[in-house]
């Protein structure tokens, strides 16, 4: 293909989240806990779910198929298509391989790309698969897909409030108005048994909570101080997250992503000198003996922190949150989620030249910290002004959802626990309440092949 390519990243993208909801005043209420334990304790407000008319195949279809429809995209200019997910419903059988059936009936079967599993990080890792694909001299000059999907459910219980479900569609190419920077991926990739699914019967992960915000943490700080380190490799002016217009998070729920944006204060204030820290930590010197392993359950220093970076998560990450507080976490969309928050927040012109960072978990566990510019060629600018425009219409229809009473909600959730895997089996969930263009599980038949259609 010749020389190397400019501006790789981000052309277009797409979010699909259920049509239904619960309320996460009333599941308090429902669950008899105290007020605010989920919406305040979690920082969550609605969560979206799934009937069992959805599977990862069908939202992850019709996550595509809107992307295809509203950038017109021609299915032969498409080289590679990744996909990212936890939710496993075929040991063999790739999920991309059921969103083919979109490509080979218009004939465009030479694409490369599978699946990639890894907890929440496998979107990112499929994203990064087809970044490298482009800037390779395996690249033929088509542009490439990423889906990140899954439905995050849990068992009655503490946990279940911190589910949701969704998928993310980005279309990936050169001259992009949101372009991936060169050589300062930082990753932490460890073993840990945080949260994790062994029993292949069942949707329900095996958590243990503690352990999980621990190794959260724990990859945030490796991660947070590689970037950083690169970066001043590439920027000997790198402030750390004063450097930064914006800081993107895996949200498994809100009031973590807070958090963790006091632990990045909290990294720069032991990463600067001494003599420095008074000027830029006003009151704060009292924690300069702290060491990161030992504080990651410190409420003083976490409620200290907390306290300094409230305007800097005003400003830098809580614009990122408008999805994950009212749908859930995702999982391998909920980075990506966050991302679409970000952009509709602002005006394409507030955004031209910011530079962001975003950091990628998943338990086991993987982790990455990178940094996205929004490109300054102005000949961009109607790429990023269509972005944004296209996602605007897409997160209107958060208000366009039904909301589901918890007694309710709790009995689509045992229909699907009861016949999880089941086969033959047919759905019984309502298709009323889906959205237009949404795709659905018709039935699974006695060899276990499913079925779809899309609502018109």
């Amino acid at each position: 293909m010749g020389g190397k390519v400019e501006n790789v990243g981000i052309l277009a993208m797409e979010l699909y989240f259920p049509s239904q909801y619960v309320d996460q005043t009333e599941l308090e209420k429902f669950d008899e806990v105290s007020t605010g334990k989920y919406t305040i304790g979690l920082g969550q407000s609605k969560m979206g779910f799934c009937s069992d008319r959805e599977d990862i195949n069908s939202i992850c279809l019709t996550a595509l198929h809107r992307l295809i429809d509203k950038q017109k995209i021609n299915l032969h200019d498409i080289g590679r298509l990744e996909v990212g997910t936890e939710t496993i419903i075929d040991k063999s059988k790739s999920v991309k391989t059921f969103l083919m059936t979109l490509f080979a009936k218009e004939g465009a079967t030479d694409i490369e790309g599978i699946d990639t599993t890894n907890a929440c990080y496998g979107g990112t890792a499929a994203l990064f698969n087809a970044i490298n694909w482009v800037e390779s001299s395996s690249w033929d000059g088509r542009k490439a897909i990423v889906v990140a999907g899954d439905i995050a459910v849990y068992g009655k219980g503490p946990a279940r409030p911190t589910g949701g479900a969704g998928a993310v569609a980005m279309l990936i190419g050169p001259d992009a108005p949101l372009v991936f920077d060169c050589g300062v991926r930082a990753s932490y990739m460890t073993h840990a048994y945080d949260f994790y699914k062994p029993d292949l019967s069942s949707e329900f992960p095996y958590v243990d909570g503690k352990l999980s915000i621990q190794c959260y943490l724990n990859a945030l700080d490796n991660c947070y101080n590689l970037f950083s380190k690169k970066m001043r490799k590439t920027d000997p002016n790198f402030k750390g997250l004063l450097s930064l217009d914006g800081m993107l998070f895996h949200s498994p729920y809100c009031k973590l992503v807070q958090k963790s944006l006091a632990r990045v204060c909290f990294n720069d204030f032991l990463n600067i000198p001494a003599e420095e820290r008074e000027k830029q930590f006003p009151g704060l010197s009292e924690f300069s003996n702290h060491k990161l392993e030992d504080t990651y359950f410190d409420r003083e220093v976490e409620k200290a922190f907390m306290t300094y970076s409230l305007s800097l998560f005003e400003e830098k990450t809580k614009p990122s949150l408008h999805i994950a507080r009212n749908v859930g976490n995702m999982y391998t969309p909920s980075l990506y989620g966050g991302l679409v928050s970000y952009l509709i927040s602002k005006s394409p012109d507030q955004l031209i030249g910011k530079k962001f960072a975003l950091f990628s978990y998943g338990s086991g566990l993987a982790s990455t910290m990178y940094s996205i510019n929004v490109c300054h060629d102005m000949s961009t600018g109607s790429k990023l002004e269509k972005l944004i425009s296209s996602l605007h219409e897409t997160v209107a229809l958060l208000d366009k959802r039904q909301s589901v009473e918890p007694s309710k909600f709790s009995d689509i959730m045992d229909v699907r626990t009861k016949n999880y895997h089941s086969a033959p089996y047919e759905p019984t969930g309502s298709l009323d309440v889906l959205f237009p263009g949404t795709y659905y599980l018709v039935k699974i038949d006695d060899q276990r092949r499913r079925t779809y259609d899309r609502k018109h």
